[in-house]
């Protein structure tokens, strides 16, 4: 007898990632600033990033999965029809950080090497050597 999948279709998956999405989406994050001369303590909203772990620790809190990266990495195949669900979802996280690390919603730097995105550049150094002892 096959195992239950705890996620029984692709359409629940979606769901419940854009149950996650908009929970996480109007729930921000407050930070605290200190503004003005007297450097009156204030709380800013951030928004929230969307990240797999995040997703991943959602639904485990939630009690609806221990282990989703199952489906996402479809585990000895047989995950295959969740697999459009799962790009898509993975495409949309990817979205919300490339495109808030680039209008300085979230931080640059860590949006970049989440994604694969730093720029790679090689150097070269060479150290000649003197020919005769000079210096």
């Amino acid at each position: 007898m096959p195992k239950k999948k705890y996620i029984e279709t692709p359409e629940e998956l979606w769901n419940l990632f854009t149950e996650y999405r908009d929970e996480k989406k109007s729930d921000p994050i407050m930070v605290v600033d200190f503004v003005g001369k007297d450097a009156t303590k204030v709380f800013k909203p951030h928004q929230r990033p969307l990240t797999l772990e995040g997703f991943s620790s959602w639904l485990f809190e939630k009690q609806i999965i221990k282990n989703v990266w199952h489906y996402f990495t479809n585990a000895d195949g047989k995950y295959d029809e969740y697999l459009d669900i799962c790009r898509a979802i993975k495409e949309i996280i990817r979205t919300d950080q490339i495109e808030g690390g680039m209008v300085g919603i979230y931080n640059p730097s860590i949006t970049q090497r989440l994604n694969g995105l730093t720029e790679k550049s090689q150097q070269t150094v060479i150290q000649e050597q003197p020919l005769f002892g000079d210096e």
